[in-house]
């Protein structure tokens, strides 16, 4: 079912009331109103985006009420072949067959550590978790009692664990005492983190950074970060959970040839499954033998099983190559089709190809250009955010019918927007800024 996926009969076919009977359900019930913060109702614009799916097929995405889209959320990033993709779907029902998780370990441990540690530059010895935040905050602990120091740089996101959100402004219920342990350097900008190890000397445990997001790292950085934490006896992690098995099979280290101590991954490795990794080099990782990382469902076997199947995948079929050959061709026309609507001074597409991001500059309209667009781009059957996570079942005829979308789209913002009518135009709430701050 997945490649070569009709287009047609896409976009707000059917109106969104299914949508909204279940979103009065949980509004009472669900803190927030959802399990996932960048799943909720802020992130799409309230009134006009469906916000509940109901089921996936390739790159193809369908709602409870029966609109369909092509996505490129793709789960936040976590499906990296494709939905309902059959090799995964079989390993995964295999495994169903005779297991879910069991009393005592199982060989799936064993062989899926023996597959990272063949495509992971710096995986000397591994261990799982099940989200992003289990494995980055595994590593912290980790680096805090291998160099027996307590001080945490880091730059960039690594989830919702205390040690990291007490840097954001979402720290609510975190002790305070917890804000002079970690501090956070800019990217790109080897001196600040050099000021910070400097003020901090003798006390860094650890690096941790995730080693690109939307803008690219200028040459020699990456190396100049692992340099000056080893030359303060620091370690270096990689945040790799959003780079891992996308970027390149064995990630950013791979592709920018800097491995480092530590690396944690998660999202794409296991095409949707529940699956992250902590590794890195064997000395380090022994201090596991006395660091407490451990939980009822860290051997579970239908991600393990997941994660075979699409590494194997992965290496079979280069879908890597596929998924950056496919992201070029969205980021290169796309911000062409921007700078022929006169809008490259308010919106670009950034990135590395496999995992670009729509930038807006900063203005007082910008929600309102955000909402505009997204509302334009769902009309026409593309479930759109700002982030776009090419996968293997995302095919050139997808992408074509995504660029004469965005063309449309554009169009009809640049009209908006010469005629000051963003507002009068946007049929519903427009969206709320972002958490994640960088």
């Amino acid at each position: 079912m997945n490649g070569g996926m009709y287009v047609d009969k896409l976009g707000m076919v059917n109106g969104i009331q299914i949508s909204e009977r279940y979103w009065q359900r949980a509004s009472s019930l669900i803190p927030c109103g959802t399990q996932c913060l960048s799943k909720g109702p802020t992130q799409f614009i309230e009134g006009y985006a469906p916000k509940y799916l109901a089921r996936g097929d390739g790159c193809i995405v369908t709602d409870v009420d029966e609109n369909r889209f092509i996505d490129y959320g793709m789960g936040l990033g976590a499906v990296s072949l494709g939905y309902h993709y059959p090799t995964v779907n079989s390993a995964i029902i295999n495994q169903l067959n005779e297991a879910i998780t069991l009393t005592m370990m199982h060989p799936l441990e064993v062989e899926v550590s023996e597959l990272i540690r063949e495509v992971i530059p710096c995986a000397e010895s591994v261990r799982f978790g099940k989200n992003g935040s289990d494995v980055t905050s595994a590593a912290v602990r980790l680096a805090r009692a291998y160099t027996r120091r307590d001080i945490i740089l880091c730059g960039g996101y690594h989830g919702w664990h205390d040690w990291y959100v007490i840097t954001t402004d979402r720290n609510a219920g975190i002790p305070p005492v917890l804000e002079g342990l970690t501090k956070k350097f800019s990217y790109n900008d080897i001196d600040s983190l050099r000021m910070l190890i400097n003020k901090y000397k003798g006390r860094v445990a650890a690096v941790i950074m995730e080693p690109v997001g939307v803008i690219h790292p200028q040459p020699n950085f990456l190396a100049d970060v692992k340099q000056l934490a080893h030359d303060n006896g620091a370690l270096l992690i990689f945040d790799e959970v959003l780079t891992g098995f996308r970027i390149a099979l064995g990630g950013a280290q791979q592709y920018y040839g800097v491995t480092p101590d530590l690396a944690t991954f998660g999202k794409a490795v296991a095409n949707g499954m529940p699956l992250s990794i902590l590794t890195g080099k064997a000395e380090i990782m022994s201090e596991l033998e006395n660091v407490f990382f451990s939980f009822t469902f860290g051997g579970e076997m239908l991600s393990l099983a997941s994660a075979k199947a699409t590494i194997e995948e992965m290496k079979t079929h280069r879908t890597i190559d596929h998924v950056n050959a496919m992201g070029k061709l969205l980021m290169e026309q796309g911000n062409a089709i921007i700078e022929k609507h006169g809008l490259s001074e308010r919106i670009s597409i950034q990135g590395p190809r496999a995992k670009t991001l729509f930038v807006y500059r900063e203005s007082p309209d910008t929600l309102l250009i955000k909402s505009f667009l997204q509302q334009e781009m769902i009309r026409r059957g593309i479930l759109f955010t700002s982030y776009n996570y090419v996968s293997y079942s995302h095919k050139e005829e997808q992408i074509q019918y995504t660029l004469d979308v965005l063309e449309d789209s554009l169009s009809e913002l640049s009209k908006a927007m010469k005629q000051n009518k963003l507002v009068e135009k946007l049929e519903g709430k427009a969206v709320a800024p972002v958490f994640r701050k960088a």
